[in-house]
C-alpha cells in the first residue's frame, strides 16, 4: 500500500488536483482510497457527482461510535473510496480534530483491511501545519508528503512552511518531502519561483498543471477532467503526476504495485 499526502494553502487547487490524481491511478487499475482533510468537506465531491458526503466527524457529533465503516465511506468515480474528516461546528473546537477523528476511526473500523487499497491519498489543508494537520505526516500514515503550490506569495510561503515542519520532524519517523507540485497562475516569473522554493528546501518539481478552463468545465459538471474529458490535455498532466507520485515513492523504496487491470 502507498500512502500520500498532498499539502497546500486553501485555494491553490489541492482539491481539484487530488480528485484528478485519484481518478487517474483508479482508471489505471489501482484501487484508490482518498481521505479529505480540510473542514470544508469537499475534496472528494467530484468523484461522485458534485455531491458532499457526510462526514467522520459529523458522525462521531451525532452517534457516538454507533455507525459502521460504509457510513464514513462513499464510492466514487472508478470505485475511488471516498472518505471525508469534516470539521468542527463553526467557532467551536479545532478543525484539526476532524482529521485526527476520521484516522483514529478508520483504523478502529478497519478501512484498510476491509477496502484493501494500493493507494491512499491524504487531502491535507496547509495553511496551518500543526495539531490534527501534521497527523498524515506522521509514523504509518504517509510514505510521502507533496506540495503543491503557485508562484504567488502566500502560495509559497505555505509551502515553505509545510516543508520547514517536515524537516523540523526529522528523526521523528515521520514522512519525507516527496516533492513540489506546480499549479500555474500564470503570475509572473512563476517557474523560477517556484523552483528557487524547490531548491531552497532540497527538492525538486516533480509535477506541473496548466492554468485551464477545463478543469473548470469539468467541475461544472460535478467531475474530474479524467471523467469529464479523458482525451483533454489536462486529463494527460493529470495522468503524468500520477505516474510520477508512483515512481517518486518507489525511487524510496515503498513497492510499486502491479495495476488490478491494464491501463
Amino acid at each position: 500500500m502507498i500512502k500520500i499526502a498532498i499539502y497546500g494553502k486553501g485555494g491553490i487547487g489541492k482539491s481539484t488536483t487530488v480528485s484528478n490524481v485519484s481518478a487517474a491511478l483508479a482508471d489505471m487499475g489501482y484501487k484508490v482510497m482518498q481521505i479529505g482533510c480540510d473542514p470544508k468537506a469537499d475534496s472528494t465531491q467530484n468523484l461522485h457527482g458534485g455531491e458532499k458526503i457526510t462526514t467522520v466527524l459529523e458522525l462521531v457529533r451525532e452517534k457516538k461510535n454507533d455507525f459502521e465503516l460504509s457510513d464514513m465511506t462513499c464510492e466514487g468515480y472508478g470505485g475511488v473510496i471516498c472518505v471525508e474528516a469534516g470539521g468542527p461546528t463553526p467557532g467551536l473546537g479545532c478543525a484539526g480534530r476532524g482529521i485526527i477523528a476520521a484516522l483514529d476511526k478508520l483504523k478502529e473500523k478497519g478501512a484498510y483491511e476491509t477496502y484493501e487499497p494500493d493507494v491512499v491519498i491524504y487531502d491535507v489543508l496547509g495553511d496551518v501545519v500543526c495539531g490534527g494537520f501534521s497527523m498524515p505526516m506522521r509514523g504509518g500514515y504517509a510514505d510521502k508528503v507533496f506540495v503543491i503550490t503557485s508562484g504567488e506569495n502566500m502560495a509559497l510561503h505555505a509551502a515553505a512552511n509545510i516543508a520547514m515542519a517536515l524537516d523540523g520532524f526529522k528523526g521523528r519517523g515521520y514522512a519525507g518531502l516527496g516533492g513540489i507540485i506546480l499549479n500555474r497562475r500564470n503570475v509572473k516569473d512563476e517557474d523560477a519561483k517556484v523552483g528557487e522554493l524547490a531548491e531552497d528546501v532540497g527538492t525538486e518539481i516533480i509535477g506541473t498543471l496548466s492554468r485551464s478552463e477545463t478543469v473548470t468545465d469539468a467541475e461544472d459538471r460535478g467531475m474530474t477532467v479524467i471523467e469529464a474529458f479523458p482525451d483533454s490535455e489536462m486529463a494527460a498532466e493529470y495522468r503524468a503526476l500520477a505516474e510520477k507520485l508512483l515512481e517518486t515513492c518507489e525511487k524510496d523504496e515503498v513497492p510499486r504495485l502491479l495495476p488490478l487491470q491494464s491501463a
